[in-house]
């Protein structure tokens, strides 16, 4: 069956506040790092495949190893094991904050940590060398970060989007790269 305006509407809005609300657990951390660890793996893998030079620090990497299988495993490695997670928490901290003076009664840190986590799968479309479309998933990982956290914090649409915009800012525009792609899509590139 095509996909019709409807089937699109709720694939993109119902499906995602349904997840959220039976995905996110109190305390249940781990399938989420898993899960954006994966997703920060397809994206710089994906990089890694067909612009290498576009990730940062891969120069550096490829001099001090002069081998592009070494390069592309400690790439890799660093991203996995220390920027993801990184990332994933400061995140959380910063949407945190902004959820404390935004809304009284809210679901604890572990929660917001899985929202940015599963928030972040459009991520995997980094890997593709076109800005517009790198700007498109991110946008959406936007949408999906404010619907995650309305439903799991019991907030309005307004806070949530009030709350997730600073670490939406960090974690799609500059660690994923979604400010460097728009400003590639207004340049015209």
């Amino acid at each position: 069956m095509p996909y019709s305006r409807c089937n699109i509407r709720r694939s993109v809005g119902e499906l995602p506040r349904r997840f959220f609300g039976r995905g996110v657990a109190p305390g249940d951390q781990a399938p989420a790092l898993s899960f954006a660890v994966a997703v920060t793996l397809a994206a710089v893998g994906g990089r890694l495949l067909v612009a290498p030079a576009t990730l940062s620090g891969y120069a550096r990497v490829a001099e001090a190893t002069a081998s592009p299988y070494l390069t592309a495993a400690v790439v890799l490695g660093v991203a996995a094991v220390l920027v993801a997670p990184l990332v994933l928490h400061l995140g959380a901290a910063l949407a945190t904050l902004g959820l404390a003076a935004l809304v009284d009664e809210r679901a604890g840190v572990s929660e917001t940590v899985q929202v940015i986590a599963y928030a972040a799968a459009p991520g995997v479309f980094v890997a593709v060398p076109r800005p517009a479309v790198r700007v498109a998933a991110l946008a959406y990982a936007c949408v999906l970060f404010a619907v995650g956290l309305a439903v799991v914090h019991g907030t309005s649409r307004r806070r949530a989007a009030l709350a997730a915009a600073l670490p939406a800012l960090f974690v799609f525009g500059l660690a994923f790269g979604g400010i460097a792609a728009l400003d590639a899509v207004i340049a015209g590139a």
